[in-house]
């Protein structure tokens, strides 16, 4: 009897010490949190047929978030990068992302995990087994289900204070209002139709609002092609090309947006399409949307995560207000810069009869030509030559010295065309012997009248 009561004495105790400790924990989370916690994503119906998965505002005003305690300590290591004011900025921030499979989904991930405050998420397509390969957080149990709705459950146990609206909408001029209104910082265009792609991109453009672009991630391999630049400037890229000229042709817009691409050539080509029987059929026979595509490129996973990653760290630097300094795009080969390389030292021994005062290599040329000067001329430093236009355009280019009293070096080279370098060469002979134009006259005696139209003479001479 005795051991009994010890029994039950004891579990009585467990029980009142577990119910203490309980309590205790629960005081030490922010009351909001914990209520957070325990409420549930409600779903509705949208407009036009659209799933919303919209429950109570998940978003909280910046200040509130960084006294948050919870909030604060996971976003610790972005205050301790870009300094508390500037995290904020990305706090208070409102991004659009449309298209959620293998790019956008790691975009919108890492904006979530970033601390950007509200996030709306479109997509009309579902969670298939084959996009597992690519797709940020989407598991077997997510099969089937929209692809706004699976990272809209993933991201409210990710970051709670987010607040999260998904829409499972097509993009296009009906939706337009309804997806682009509100004001967004930054809207994601993650879409690999073109019709779809240069709509958006449009309509970006038409309201004012700041929008960056994927091109094709599927059928590359090289990560460490991928770059960020203007449109005009993206090459290699079939979608990016065929999104230029319907731009172009369509709207009258040339460039000034930013995308992300690769400079790789795609590795592989579109799967021929086959029907049911298993013989090659027209894809367009089954389309569910028109103008979508229906056979399948062959993707390697980790280039469309890369993709999204760069999107999303481009975008909150941005935010964040936090310059960074974009690789220019030279797509130029070794053999280029050999070339440049052995002009240069053909022109210093024509003008100097040595090339000895030459202290670079090729692959400090590479790197005049390519960080200082990126591929083009100090005189003209557009983006009109990109791809193979450069390749040609370095066939009328040089390296030449800045300053003629000093070597050859990384400090003193510029980079020029033929013709600019002829003038400037003039120039800068006719501007010497004006400066030593009292040796002039003692040496030819001549009088000032004579000195006067012998330069007249000089710079007809040398720019015409």
């Amino acid at each position: 009897m005795v051991e009994r009561l010890k029994c039950i004495a004891l579990v009585g105790a467990g029980a009142f010490l577990g119910s203490v400790s309980s309590i205790f924990l629960l005081k030490l989370l922010p009351r909001r949190f914990t209520n957070r916690l325990l409420k549930r994503p409600i779903e509705i119906n949208g407009p036009k047929g659209c799933f919303i998965a919209q429950a109570e505002s998940h978003g909280l005003d910046s200040p509130e978030l960084m006294t948050d305690e919870i909030a604060s300590e996971q976003l610790t290591r972005n205050i301790q990068f870009f300094g508390l004011e500037s995290q904020q900025k990305v706090c208070k921030s409102y991004v659009v992302i449309i298209g959620l499979g293998g790019v956008g989904s790691h975009a919108a991930c890492m904006l979530l995990r970033s601390g950007v405050g509200r996030l709306l998420l479109v997509d009309f397509d579902q969670v298939s087994l084959s996009s597992l390969n690519r797709h940020a957080v989407a598991t077997r149990e997510d099969v089937g289900i929209p692809k706004a709705q699976c990272l809209k459950k993933h991201f409210l146990s990710i970051f709670p204070e987010c607040q999260i609206d998904a829409k499972v909408l097509l993009y296009d001029a009906s939706s337009e209002e309804e997806i682009l209104s509100g004001h967004p910082n930054f809207v994601l265009d993650c879409i690999d139709n073109i019709d779809t792609k240069v709509s958006l991109l449009a309509a970006c453009v038409r309201r004012g609002l700041k929008v960056l672009s994927a091109t094709g991630a599927g059928a590359r391999a090289d990560p460490t092609r991928i770059r960020v630049a203007d449109l005009r400037e993206s090459t290699n890229d079939p979608l990016s090309r065929a999104v230029r000229y319907r731009l172009r042709k369509d709207y009258g817009i040339e460039g000034g947006i930013p995308v992300v691409f690769s400079l790789e050539k795609p590795k592989v080509k579109l799967l021929p399409f086959k029907g049911p029987s298993g013989e090659e059929d027209n894809p367009s026979d089954y389309q569910i949307v028109p103008g979508f595509r229906v056979r399948i490129i062959p993707v390697l996973g980790t280039i469309p995560a890369i993709f999204g990653q760069v999107m999303a760290s481009y975008v909150v630097t941005q935010l964040a207000g936090f310059q960074v300094q974009t690789e220019p795009v030279v797509n130029l080969d070794m053999e280029h810069y050999q070339k440049l390389h052995r002009r240069l030292i053909e022109h210093e021994e024509m003008l100097y009869g040595t090339a000895l005062e030459v202290q670079v290599d090729v692959g400090e040329v590479m790197y005049v030509v390519k960080e200082l000067w990126h591929g083009r001329s100090a005189r003209d430093q557009s983006t009109k030559d990109v791809g193979r236009a450069m390749w040609r355009s370095v066939n009328d280019l040089m390296l030449v010295r800045w300053d003629r009293g000093k070597p050859a070096s990384v400090s003193n080279l510029i980079l020029l065309r033929f013709e600019e370098v002829y003038a400037t060469r003039n120039y800068l002979d006719a501007l010497l012997l004006i400066l030593d134009y009292k040796n002039l006259l003692s040496t030819y005696g001549l009088n000032y009248g004579s000195c006067f139209l012998f330069f007249c003479f000089w710079f007809l001479w040398s720019f015409i």
